[in-house]
């Protein structure tokens, strides 16, 4: 075991660095952060394959249930003051801050930059949820906001400005805070790319110890569990849209096999890097999302060009009533939908953040916040404003799968709404393909943050261990799948929430941390 210390300075303040690492077998691992992760991940796997899916479900939903409810108020204010806090940064002073010093340029162009940050934190998500959610929210498939009236024009708005909602501003700021902490204290003060790093300002050399390793542990798990739950949603639309297309009727077993193919392409991606691999496959995924995207637009621009501006209007009218956690009558779904999705957010925070993070080099802090916070949320608004507001409009006017039945399987609801424009057939397929690159890339990516976190902060982690992780990624959401389908994803999202309340309080420290990081680089700016 070599011990390897290192001192960063900080104007008159010495950081100082104990790594405790193992070279064995190709591996470059930090020992406690790396046995204990995988070891809890085998002991997790191990259970599954023993207890009972509907008994894990039940434990872990009730554990998610009584978090939401006792912490609903928290969450929402929590997240409420990591927007408030981003904007605040942004506006401020330390806006002109160069992530990776005053010299520092960027290593990657702007628009792969943009490519890398949408396909880290939102892809699944926006073809599963983009037609999905709207149409949940006017049918009352699990209650509406406000308790607004299903079915009628209000519904229609709130319906589209509460899904933006969930995925805009408030979600981003989440990413932003942690991926701009770890960004600086790495770049600028050249401490270990780890969510341990960021604390140093507040713990001392308490950061490099158990305290450290525990939040480093954490990070893992969750990054691990929210990218699984990820995963099989993937791998059940994935599949879902190759039996609507292709007349096949593939159940767990190509949701298997779907799991199988994606995690070696992943694989052979995360061996490369993220130049040539995460990077590469993100630029393709932008392609073809813009492309799906114009098409649609294309054949449905009458309906595209009112609800564009209409979702806008509804988001901007409605966010400060839904950020308000008081007074509402509406909290089973408050519950439901916006207190679950904050959790969501910051459950996948340290994954996410760490990612945008090793690819931001070079950017000012103010560049930095508003790319990340304002940019996602604008494709974001364009995406879920046209494909929803066509979802919407069909069945509104009874139009197709959708129009007759509602919504019936979240799964197919897309290529249902396809189904109803020309040529379905094809962007049914084109969107099975960008499904598996969103797949893909949220894979590789939460590969590189996890080699990263269990390397004691290295950058660049040996191949065996980035491989190593990639094939855990694809294991769990496998056993997940082969265990319970559909009701073992669902205990797996509750499990994830479950990380999210002790990594709010991680956050709001983390605020503190940076501001006093921020400081120290202020005079050279002036």
């Amino acid at each position: 075991m070599d011990s390897i210390l290192k001192k960063y300075s900080i104007e008159t303040t010495d950081y100082q660095v104990g790594q405790d690492n193992i070279q064995k077998w190709g591996f470059d691992i930090h020992n406690p952060v790396f046995g204990i992760s995988a070891g809890l991940i085998f002991l997790f796997l191990s259970a599954l394959l023993i207890v009972e899916p509907s008994t894990a479900k039940e434990a872990l939903n009730s554990l998610k249930n009584g978090i939401i409810e006792d912490f609903d108020v928290f969450f929402m204010w929590a997240t409420n003051f990591f927007l408030v806090f981003t904007l605040a940064l942004m506006l401020s002073p330390f806006g002109k801050i160069r992530i990776g010093g005053k010299e520092a340029k960027p290593e990657h162009s702007t628009v792969s930059w943009m490519a890398m940050l949408f396909a880290a934190g939102m892809g699944i998500g926006l073809l599963f949820w983009g037609v999905a959610e709207p149409t949940a929210y006017f049918t009352d498939w699990w209650g509406t906001p406000f308790n607004v009236e299903p079915y009628t024009a209000e519904a229609k708005s709130l319906a589209m400005g509460a899904t933006i909602f969930h995925w805009g501003i408030h979600g981003w700021s989440i990413y932003a805070i942690v991926a701009l902490a770890l960004a600086f204290f790495a770049f600028n003060k050249g401490l270990p790319l780890s969510i341990r790093s960021v604390f140093y300002p507040i713990f001392g050399d308490r950061a490099w110890g158990w305290l450290g390793h525990v939040i480093d542990i954490m990070a893992v798990l969750a990054t691990l569990f929210g990218l699984a739950t990820s995963l099989g949603l993937g791998a059940q639309q994935a599949t879902s849209g190759i039996n609507h297309v292709f007349g096949t009727d593939g159940g767990i077993g190509m949701q298997l096999v779907v799991i199988a193919f994606v995690t070696l392409i992943a694989i052979a991606s995360v061996v490369r890097g993220i130049n040539g691999g995460v990077k590469l496959l993100s630029n393709i995924n932008m392609l073809f999302a813009f492309a799906l995207l114009l098409f649609v637009t294309y054949v449905s621009f009458d309906i595209a060009k009112l609800s564009l501006p209409a979702t806008f209007m509804a988001y901007a009218e409605n966010i400060i009533g839904l950020s308000n956690p008081h007074g509402r009558e509406d909290t089973t779904w408050m519950h439901g939908w916006t207190v679950f999705y904050w959790a969501w957010w910051i459950s996948w925070s340290p994954f996410v953040g760490m990612f945008i993070a090793r690819v931001s080099k070079g950017r000012t802090v103010r560049e930095f916040l508003f790319a990340v916070v304002f940019i996602p949320t604008l494709m974001t608004i364009v995406w879920m404003s046209i494909f929803g507001g066509i979802a919407l409009d069909q069945v509104v006017n009874k139009v197709g799968e959708l129009g007759a039945k509602g919504l019936t399987d979240i799964s197919l609801t897309l290529f249902h709404v396809y189904d109803a424009l020309p040529f379905g057939s094809a962007i049914s397929i084109i969107s099975i393909v960008l499904i598996l690159i969103f797949f893909i890339t949220s894979s590789d990516s939460g590969s590189l943050v996890i080699d990263s976190i269990t390397a004691g902060g290295k950058v660049e982690a040996p191949v065996p261990q980035r491989i190593f992780w990639a094939t855990v990624e694809g294991a769990i959401a496998a056993v997940m799948l082969w265990v319970g389908g559909k009701e073992a994803l669902q205990a797996l999202q509750s499990g994830v929430v479950a990380t999210a309340l002790p990594f709010s309080f991680v956050l709001l420290l983390m605020c503190v941390s940076l501001i006093k990081g921020l400081n120290t680089e202020r005079s050279l700016y002036r």
